[in-house]
């Protein structure tokens, strides 16, 4: 298991890193800026599909990067 503080839910990973290596790909701070891009990923997709001037209209090659 990595120790790295990315990878850390809390304190208690050093003593119980057997049973909370699962739950660190869910409540890590790696974890949570993951998931914090895939929203404003798709929160930037969807507000591309407004006629917004400012942004421009992806192409579905850019949608399926």
């Amino acid at each position: 298991m990595n120790n790295s503080s990315l990878n850390a839910i809390s304190p208690i990973d050093g003593r119980y890193s057997s049973k909370t290596s699962e739950l660190n790909k869910f409540f890590s701070e790696k974890a949570l800026m993951k998931y914090r891009l895939v929203v404003e990923i798709e929160y930037f997709i969807s507000l591309c599909e407004f006629d917004i001037p400012e942004l421009k209209t992806l192409t579905s090659q850019s949608l399926n990067y």
